[in-house]
C-alpha cells in the first residue's frame, strides 16, 4: 500500500524533503487545583527524513508530554508544529486527521496500548480505517505489515493481545503504526518494559522500518546508552525546556551543558573513576508548577552565577550544528574537557 491509499490532502507533496517535522516554541500547560503545571515550554527542534533524534532527560521533564502534544492527543497551548510543512496547530479538524495518518505514535507499555478484546488483525488495521484507505485493500495491507514486523499473519491474525508477549505486542503496536505508511514516527519509550534480549530485536526492527521506508524519528529514552546507539542528534530535555540538541557522538563525547554532562556522567561503568564534585547533581528536580526564574537548572548547578538567576539563557549555537541554553556552556571552556565515566573518547 503506498501513501495515496489513504487520502491526503492534495496540497501536500509525497515528494522526500528534507524536514518533515518542524516544532517552533511549543508550549503545553495544564490547569490544576493549586496552580499551573509548566509540562512544556518553548521547545523548537527540526527532524529530517531519515533521521532519527534521540530525547533523553529525567523522569517529569515533558517528554511523553511533548510526544502526546505532537500526536494531538493534548492540544497546545501555544506554539508551531509543521508536518511535511502543513501546519498542524490551526488546521480545520477534517484535514488535521487526514495529516496525521502521516504522524504516528508507539507507547511505552506494549500490553496497556491494546485493547485486550480485539483481535491482533482488526487492532493493526484499525488506523487504516480510522484514516479512511480503501476498504478491499485493509486486509491485505494489514496482513503486509504484520509480516514485516516478524509476526506470522495466518497464525496470529485472530488471536488477541492476552495471547502474546511484551515483545510480540510491541511488534503488534509497530504494525499498527506503520499500517498508514507515516512520514514520522514517533517513539515513546518503546523498550522501557521489554527484557534485554527482547528490547534489542525491537530496536533492530525500528532501525529496519526506519531505513527501509525513510522514516524521521523521534526516540525518546531515559536509557542513554540505547539513545546513543540508535540516534543521530539527540536532545537533552530538562524541566519543559530542551537546553542542548546536537550530534549525538559529540553531545556523549563533550556535552556542552552542566545538565548533559551531568546526565552522562551518571552512566555506571565498570572501573570508572567516581562522578567529579563539579558534576555532580545537587538537591532534586523542581516543581513544573513553581519553576525557578532565569535558567531552570539553576538550583542544581554547580556553575549557576547572578546572571543564571534572572536571565533565561536561549538555545544559541556554539559549534556548527551545536546548540546550548546555557549562559556558561562547557564547550567554551579554554581547558580542554577531560573524558568523563562512562563514556569513550
Amino acid at each position: 500500500m503506498t501513501k495515496t491509499d489513504i487520502p491526503s490532502d492534495p496540497a501536500v507533496s509525497v515528494d522526500s524533503e528534507e524536514v518533515v517535522l518542524e516544532v517552533d516554541e511549543l508550549v503545553q500547560q495544564f490547569s490544576v487545583p493549586g496552580g499551573v503545571v509548566h509540562a512544556v515550554d518553548g521547545v523548537s527542534f527540526k527532524l529530517r527524513r531519515g533521521e532519527t533524534l534521540g530525547l533523553v532527560g529525567e523522569s517529569g521533564c515533558g517528554k511523553s508530554t511533548l510526544a502526546r502534544t505532537l500526536v494531538r492527543l493534548q492540544r497546545p497551548k501555544s506554539g508551531s508544529i509543521r508536518l511535511l510543512g502543513r501546519e498542524l496547530t490551526s488546521m480545520p479538524r477534517r484535514q488535521l486527521r487526514r495529516m496525521l495518518a502521516r504522524m504516528q505514535m508507539i507507547f511505552q507499555d506494549p500490553i496497556s496500548s491494546l485493547n485486550p478484546r480485539r483481535k491482533t488483525r482488526d487492532i493493526v488495521a484499525e488506523g487504516l480505517r480510522i484514516h479512511g484507505a480503501e476498504r478491499t485493500r485493509i486486509p491485505s495491507r494489514a496482513r503486509e505489515v504484520m509480516g514485516e514486523v516478524g509476526l506470522d499473519p495466518d497464525t496470529m491474525s485472530g488471536r488477541r493481545p492476552g495471547d502474546f508477549s511484551g515483545g510480540q505486542c510491541q511488534r503488534i503496536a509497530i504494525a499498527r503504526a506503520m499500517a498508514p505508511s507515516p512520514d514520522v514516527l514517533i517513539c515513546d519509550e518503546p523498550v522501557s518494559a521489554l527484557d534485554v534480549s527482547v528490547q534489542a530485536q525491537v530496536l533492530n526492527l525500528l532501525e529496519r522500518m526506519r531505513q527501509e521506508h525513510g522514516l524521521g524519528m523521534l526516540f525518546i529514552s531515559h536509557d542513554l546508552s540505547v539513545v546513543r546507539n540508535v540516534s543521530d542528534r539527540v536532545a537533552v530535555m530538562y524541566l519543559g525546556k530542551i537546553v542542548e540538541i546536537g550530534d549525538t557522538d559529540g553531545v556523549y563525547r563533550t556535552p556542552a551543558h552542566p545538565y548533559s554532562r551531568a546526565l552522562i556522567a551518571s552512566v555506571p561503568a565498570p572501573g570508572a573513576p567516581s562522578l567529579p564534585k563539579d558534576a555532580e547533581l545537587r538537591g532534586e528536580l523542581p516543581s513544573p508548577m513553581n519553576p525557578p526564574s532565569g535558567c531552570r537548572f539553576r538550583t542544581r548547578c554547580p556553575l549557576a552565577s547572578d546572571r543564571c538567576s534572572t536571565e533565561v539563557p536561549e538555545l544559541r549555537e556554539v559549534s556548527p550544528g551545536r546548540r546550548v541554553a546555557c549562559h556558561h556552556p562547557l564547550i567554551d571552556a579554554p581547558e580542554p574537557q577531560r573524558a568523563l565515566p562512562g563514556v569513550q573518547a
